[in-house]
């Protein structure tokens, strides 16, 4: 894959390496947390653990969840050579788990009035993605 910068001279997009096994699991119905103990790098699996917490109402339990995924997530955007921003494309299907911990993580936050990290953490989806940021709401 070519590394470029955009034509405004932006940083290249940054594309997660695909790691297809975790997110088999998940389509498959292998339950989210058994998949993050055996994967516990997966930025999807700490995702749709923090998607189920919010559902049933665990907020506080989503948010650790989010965070947890948020900084893998960030832990594999760096060692892909990310330099703390530019885009990271929800097209790109190994960026989701990132993007989606991102997402859970701004709306754990913004319901337990943590507007600051609320705000932050949308402004940085809407960044790093603008279609991820209109995909999840």
């Amino acid at each position: 894959m070519a590394i470029h910068q955009d034509l405004l001279g932006g940083p290249p997009p940054t594309h997660l390496p695909d790691d297809p096994e975790p997110r088999e699991l998940l389509a498959g119905g292998t339950a989210p947390a058994d998949v993050a103990a055996k994967y516990p790098t997966s930025s999807l699996a700490w995702a749709q653990l923090a998607d189920e917490a919010f559902e049933r109402g665990s907020v506080v339990e989503s948010y650790a969840y989010a965070r947890t995924g948020y900084h893998r997530g960030l832990d594999a955007l760096r060692r892909s050579g990310w330099k703390g921003h530019g885009p990271v494309p929800w097209e790109h299907e190994p960026n989701r788990g990132f993007l989606r911990a991102l997402r859970a993580l701004a709306r754990a936050a913004g319901s337990i009035g943590e507007q600051e990290e609320h705000e932050r953490c949308s402004q940085f989806l809407k960044d790093s993605s603008p279609t991820a940021a209109q995909t999840l709401g």
